[in-house]
């Protein structure tokens, strides 16, 4: 059982490595990465020039609690990606280069992304 677990978590650090090498993000154009948990998902946008993040959002605050979008599904993931375009405008950013991490382009993933561009931001 330990040798099939640490395959997986090869298998996953290898993936999310391939990814990581493509994506790159600057001071004009931050990575928007996104990470899914179990319950929850969350979205950093980061220069990684300077190794800082800009801001992140995530189902967990108060915002989308307040929303009734606290938990992971397709509709909460609407909301976060229109919600993180609106916090990249305010910090004057157009454009982002989307760091999809480990995760399949598929699902909740292609959602959030989804809606963040019909919110206005460009990737």
């Amino acid at each position: 059982m330990e040798s099939r677990l640490k395959k997986r978590n090869g298998q996953r650090a290898r993936r999310l490595l391939r990814v990581r090498s493509q994506v790159r993000g600057t001071a004009q154009k931050p990575r928007m990465s996104v990470f899914k948990s179990n319950k929850h998902l969350s979205v950093q946008v980061i220069d990684d020039e300077s190794a800082v993040t800009l801001f992140s959002m995530s189902t967990l605050t108060e915002e989308m609690k307040s929303l009734q979008m606290g938990k992971k599904s397709k509709e909460a993931a609407k909301q976060l990606g229109v919600k993180v375009a609106e916090l990249a405008k305010k910090n004057k950013i157009e454009t982002v280069v989307f760091d999809r991490g480990r995760y399949k382009y598929h699902g909740l993933l292609a959602e959030l992304a989804n809606s963040a561009r019909e919110a206005g931001l460009q990737f």
